[in-house]
């Protein structure tokens, strides 16, 4: 009997123990998931950034060479 009540318990302590590995792993993995998004976001700026510098400074050398 007491093995018996030792088993069932025992299984309702593994189950549990996978269910909280499995929710942890899910919450890491959005979290790697919502970090790279956010990189790529960070990365999306600098590059609009970047592209809109080199087009003001071809406008201004254009023009240099327009007045010329």
């Amino acid at each position: 009997m007491y093995l018996r009540a030792a088993g069932i318990g025992g299984s309702i302590l593994v189950i549990l123990a996978l269910i909280i590995y499995l929710l942890k792993t899910i919450i890491a993995f959005i979290a790697f998931l919502t970090g790279a998004i956010k990189i790529l976001i960070v990365l999306g700026f600098v590059a609009v950034f970047l592209v809109v510098g080199i087009l003001v400074l071809r406008g201004l050398i254009d023009r240099r060479r327009s007045k010329e």
